[in-house]
């Protein structure tokens, strides 16, 4: 069963959604989407998520995503730095959401989390990350350059408008724009990463078309806490679809040694 609707955070609407309420008392999962996502383009994964771990599944739509309130553009080059500090602890606490619960970040999502973790911002009991970046490097221009040319010529743009309706384009330029603006080129989190004390699960697709190896061995090396990794083959930029059960099952089994 979903319980979905809006919460008021930060003067605006923030559309959520969640999957096995009233699950076992552990600490909730909170997924935290791409940079292209909302809470439907998780599609049936938190479901199947929540049954397998037995926890809470708790999703929420980024401003200027789904059926979220708008968001100004351009972005603000450091608009994770800002969910991560701000947005994010407040639909927290709007939601009820307690329990050191466990951040489970897709690509820019990740980082979000990361960054949560880093700065302290909200207690949590542990991140999990799905083709996270800890760096801007040219593998991932190259693949931001290629969904641009998608979004004009190809159908990335009507296959987006069946989540994020009139907020379409406003949503890619956000996101697009950002990361190939040239002062964001040489944006990193690496230093931040030593904060990052919290247990983490890295995942990380080896086909990914956004990030390369690299990310996960920065991760790895550079955080404070636990760090355990797992690299897919046959997996693209989302280990969540690509490879669901895989990751799935490197989640359950992440929870169990947290125990």
């Amino acid at each position: 069963m979903i319980d979905s609707g809006f919460l008021g955070v930060a003067g605006g609407r923030i559309e959520y959604a969640r999957w096995g309420a009233g699950a076992r008392e552990e600490a909730p999962l909170v997924l935290l989407h791409e940079g292209l996502g909302c809470v439907s383009m998780w599609r049936d994964w938190p479901a199947d998520l929540a049954r397998a771990t037995g926890r809470e599944v708790f999703a929420y739509s980024r401003f200027g995503y789904g059926r979220s309130s708008a968001a100004e553009l351009p972005r603000p080059l450091d608009f994770m730095v800002r969910e991560a500090r701000t947005v994010l602890p407040g639909v927290l606490e709007e939601a009820g959401v307690g329990g050191a619960p466990v951040l489970v970040g897709h690509s820019d999502g990740g980082t979000i989390a990361l960054m949560c973790a880093a700065f302290g911002a909200y207690p949590l009991g542990a991140v999990v990350t799905l083709a996270a970046h800890a760096f801007n490097e040219p593998h991932c221009i190259e693949g931001i350059e290629a969904a641009r040319e998608a979004f004009r010529h190809g159908n990335l743009r009507e296959r987006l408008a069946r989540h994020h309706g009139e907020r379409t384009d406003d949503a890619f330029r956000g996101w697009c724009d950002a990361w190939l603006d040239p002062r964001f080129e040489h944006w990193t989190i690496e230093e931040d990463l030593a904060r990052v004390n919290v247990p983490l699960l890295v995942v990380q697709g080896r086909d990914d078309a956004y990030g390369t190896l690299r990310q996960v061995e920065v991760m790895a090396g550079r955080t404070a806490g636990p760090c355990h990794t797992l690299v897919l083959d046959d997996c693209g930029h989302s280990p969540h679809r690509d490879q669901a059960r895989a990751t799935t099952e490197a989640i359950v089994r992440f929870l169990e040694g947290l125990r």
